[in-house]
């Protein structure tokens, strides 16, 4: 039995009432499982449906066509046991400024019945480094801090189902070393875990399997070896001051400094650079590197489908 099995699930928002607007259809025919004990991403650009699909899963906004399923039990119809088996991270920072963080905890666990817990609210406390806070008053944290307690809150419950909603979303490098290490030990132990994310060298890094949305469809469903296997060609990466000849400037990923150029063969490569030579481009660091799933994030969103690329197929 899948850990969560979304089925046919479409959302559509009914136009606004306003003269010209029309319905929105944010998710069209979603259709994937999760398998028990997997580490899943579930990657797309703002607006892709991300958020709206796992509203849906937790219960906070109803589909308007399909099924989504926790461990068989249907979200709408059977929904205790569905959220039971659910703990969700959401991307806002939502607290309690009158608790400390202990009593938060504590609070937490009685909405699902529970009393007695406190063996694993230590557990929860230190292993996301919140022991020497569990005294403190929720609204004295730092963001970082309250990303950890909405992160204990989520598993007060033991949920076997975790669901993580751009979990590092401005925190610093040492919450998203510490959160990952304490999630993939739980993952190690069973937990299933949904991650959406921005930071796809983490969902790389972490992610057994992938799913990508685009305007609401599934245009890639692989193994996240699978998808880093399909993008063959290499990157001609490098630093400059100065402005691409137009010809390259149409093909480049260009953050700040750094320039970042598709290359297929070496033949791409030294054509790129005979190009910079004659425009008198400067390039800093030069190195060839592998596509990582950035780049192929990148292709999926601009091909047409996604049978364009590669091995990848479109989710039925």
């Amino acid at each position: 039995m899948p850990a969560i099995s979304f089925q046919s699930v479409s959302k559509v928002y009914p136009a606004s009432g306003k003269p010209g607007s029309q319905p929105f259809k944010a998710l069209d025919d979603v259709n994937f499982d999760i398998q028990a004990g997997e580490f899943f991403g579930l990657l797309g650009p703002n607006g892709a449906g991300k958020t709206t699909l796992i509203s849906i899963l937790a219960g906070l906004a109803r589909a308007s066509s399909g099924h989504v399923k926790v461990y068989g039990h249907d979200v709408q119809t059977d929904y205790v046991q569905a959220r039971r088996h659910l703990g969700i991270v959401p991307q806002e920072l939502v607290f309690d400024p009158f608790f400390t963080v202990r009593e938060a905890l504590v609070f937490q666990s009685g909405y699902f019945g529970l009393r007695h817990n406190d063996a694993w609210i230590d557990e929860l406390l230190t292993g996301l480094g919140l022991a020497d806070k569990a005294q403190a008053n929720m609204r004295m944290l730092s963001g970082g801090m309250k990303r950890r307690v909405l992160v204990a809150q989520a598993l007060v419950h033991k949920p076997p189902v975790i669901v993580l909603d751009e979990p590092t979303a401005g925190v610093d490098v040492e919450l998203r070393q510490t959160l990952w290490q304490f999630v993939a030990d739980l993952n190690r132990k069973g937990h299933t875990v949904l991650l959406t994310t921005h930071y796809l060298e983490e969902a790389e890094a972490l992610c057994d399997r992938i799913a990508m949305l685009k305007r609401g469809r599934v245009i890639a469903l692989e193994n996240t070896s699978t998808l880093l296997n399909s993008a063959s060609s290499s990157v001609l990466h490098f630093k400059t001051d100065q402005a691409l000849p137009p010809a390259l400037a149409t093909l480049a990923r260009v953050t700040g400094r750094i320039v970042e150029l598709p290359a297929d063969s070496p033949q791409d490569i030294e054509s790129h650079l005979a190009a910079l030579r004659q425009a008198g481009v400067q390039a800093e660091n030069v190195e060839i590197r592998k596509a990582d799933l950035e780049d192929v994030f990148i292709a999926l969103m601009n091909a047409p489908s996604a049978s364009n690329f590669g091995t990848l197929e479109e989710a039925a």
